[in-house]
Parts: structure tokens; C-alpha cells; sequence
């Protein structure tokens, strides 16, 4: 396994995280372990969760995902040699003060998150989403007493525009605390947003990219077609995801861009999602990759992308998918 700096940071990092949000709902507990099993003797050591998930869940099933992980952990006697990465921000019990990122609900999630996980402390803690309402130096501060506390190892955030994140790193500088050192951003071959301005920042300050979505939820893979209906038991049709993830990816010019993609793929003997994977490793700036499964066989597509060689008409492809696609309006908030 590829390991690699989080940004300027210390911290070295396998250059394939394993995403866990659908553990507990699309996927039932005992796959689950099968994939984590799968995962483990391919050393993919570094995983990523939040309080929040599953995905698709509602309030009753948030924190189920961390639950898993916690037994898994606990009956494999492997913690120590795991990087935990979760996150707060959404609900997970009623009442107030129970969302967003005020010091009152870090310290309330960071507790639930640790006796969820049965550990006593974090690898990465992230901000999940913005807080409009919450100033940015009182999340900077709580965040920067619990890794005082020793609860959490580092610090950073996830869907933030530059804007934001700049706001932070700056509010950092005024307080004179380390701050945020990785986000957390969507970035695959048809989506490519983050490359304008965000993606320029981080490697300028030193912020390590966690990307996320690097097959667009299932949809780089290649097995969809246009006039198909989405098939249950995938993104999307994933209880509360479903809309957003056909919103994203289930669009006529994706469908096109994606096949005249994969016949160029094709021909030269290679597979889609290592493609695309490998694509997303490449961009200069990115730490690592967080990849999912729902099956434990499907981590092996993933780990091929170590073996992709782009010669100049594959890597004109994959550049061509995103400029292929009309522009669509970038919304704050969950990207």
C-alpha cells in the first residue's frame, strides 16, 4: 500500500482510505466485517466514518456505522494499528444544542463518537459541514482543547468552499493554533469544482486532500446506462441519499461522457474504476482517496488503480469527461 504525507503534516497516511458510510444500512453488519476483513489483509488501515451515518439513514440510525466499527475493532484487537478518521456536525440525539459545531456540541459528540468507536481517542476529527451561525473561532478553539485533551490527534473539515477554509486558516493564524491540516472534498472525473480554487489553496498552505466520491457513488464503474432505472441496493435508491446522488451523477450528459470514456478504456485493455480511481490519485495534492464497497471482492478494482500507466490518449480522455459536462451552479453547504 502507497502511503503518503497529509499535506506539511507529520502524519503519513495510506494513499486508500476505506469509506464506511453505508456500513449499517445499505450493507448489513456481517458484510460489513467481511469487507473491514477484506480490507485489513489488503492494508487498508485507514478508515472513515462519522456520528452521522449511515448514509441515507434517518436520526434513528445515526451513529450505527461507528458502532460497527467499534465491535470489529474490539474483536479483532486491532485498534493500534488502525487511523480513525470521523466526524460531527449532524444530530444524534434530540434536545439542543445537539448539531452544528458550537463547543457545546463538539464536546457532547466527541463522547458519543469515542464510546461509539470503544476507544479513547481519534486519529482525524472533522468538521462535517459548515456552521452559518457558529463564530469559526469558537470550533477552532473546542477543536484545539480536545486534541490539548488528548482525545483527538489531529484536526479538519469537510465540504468547506475555499472561502471558508480560508476563513479558518486565518482565524487559526489569530489564535495562534494549528487549525484545520486536512479537508475533506468531492473530487472525482465528473466533478471537478474543487480544482479552481480549492485545491490550489491547499497545496499553497499545505492542507491535505481527503477525496471523497472518486467513483461518483458507483457511477464511474460503468454498469449504467442511460434509460435504465437506478437499481435498489445502490446509492441511488439509498433511502434519504437517493435524490441527491441522481442529482449528482444520473444525468443524461454524465451517461454519455462516461461511455465514450469507457470505450477508450476498453480498447486498451483496462478496467473503468481503477481508471478513475488512479485518475483521482494523480492530481498533484491529494493525500489519498477514500473508496467504499459493498462488497468485500469490489476492494480489489479499487487497489488495481497502483497499476494504471496513463499514455497521452487515456489521460486526454478523462480529461475530456469533465469538460464535456455543462456547467451546473455550485451550491454551499454539502457538495
Amino acid at each position: 500500500m502507497e502511503r503518503r504525507r497529509m499535506g506539511r503534516h507529520g502524519i503519513e497516511v495510506p494513499a486508500l482510505c476505506l469509506g464506511t458510510m453505508t456500513f449499517g444500512l445499505q450493507v448489513d453488519e456481517a458484510v460489513s466485517r467481511a469487507i473491514l476483513d477484506a480490507a485489513w489483509e489488503r492494508e487498508l488501515v485507514f478508515l472513515d466514518t462519522s456520528d452521522a451515518y449511515p448514509l441515507g439513514g434517518t436520526f434513528e440510525t445515526a451513529g450505527t456505522t461507528e458502532e460497527i466499527l467499534g465491535r470489529w475493532m474490539k474483536d479483532r484487537g486491532n485498534r493500534d494499528d488502525l487511523l480513525i478518521a470521523t466526524k460531527c456536525f449532524a444530530p444524534t440525539r434530540q434536545g439542543p444544542n445537539a448539531w452544528g459545531l458550537s463547543r457545546q456540541h463538539i464536546l457532547d459528540a466527541i463522547d458519543g463518537s469515542l464510546r461509539r468507536l470503544g476507544t479513547d481517542h481519534i486519529d482525524l476529527y472533522l468538521a462535517h459541514l459548515t456552521d452559518p451561525v457558529t463564530p469559526i473561532e469558537e470550533t477552532l478553539r473546542a477543536f484545539d482543547d480536545l486534541v490539548r485533551a488528548g482525545k483527538v490527534r489531529y484536526v479538519g473539515c469537510s465540504n468547506y468552499a475555499a472561502w471558508r477554509l480560508g476563513e479558518a486558516m486565518r482565524a487559526a493564524d489569530r489564535l495562534g493554533i494549528d487549525g484545520y491540516m486536512t479537508i475533506q472534498s468531492r473530487y472525482n472525473l465528473l466533478y471537478r469544482e474543487i480544482e479552481t480554487e480549492l485545491l490550489p489553496l491547499c497545496r499553497d498552505r499545505g492542507v491535505g486532500l481527503m477525496v471523497y466520491n472518486p467513483l461518483a457513488g458507483g457511477f464511474l464503474s460503468g454498469k449504467y446506462r442511460a434509460g435504465q432505472s437506478p437499481e435498489d441496493g445502490t446509492r441511488f435508491t439509498l433511502g434519504t441519499a437517493a435524490g441527491m446522488y441522481q442529482e449528482r451523477y444520473w444525468q443524461q450528459a454524465q451517461f454519455e461522457a462516461v461511455e465514450r470514456l469507457s470505450a477508450v478504456v476498453r480498447a486498451k485493455g483496462l478496467e473503468l474504476v481503477p481508471v478513475a480511481v488512479a485518475w483521482v490519485l494523480a492530481q498533484p495534492g491529494v493525500s489519498t482517496a477514500i473508496i467504499g464497497a459493498s462488497r468485500p471482492e469490489q476492494l480489489a478494482a479499487n487497489l488495481a488503480a497502483f497499476d494504471v500507466r496513463f499514455d497521452d490518449e487515456l489521460r486526454e480522455a478523462c480529461d475530456a469527461v469533465w469538460w464535456s459536462l455543462p456547467r451546473r451552479p455550485v451550491l454551499d453547504g454539502y457538495r
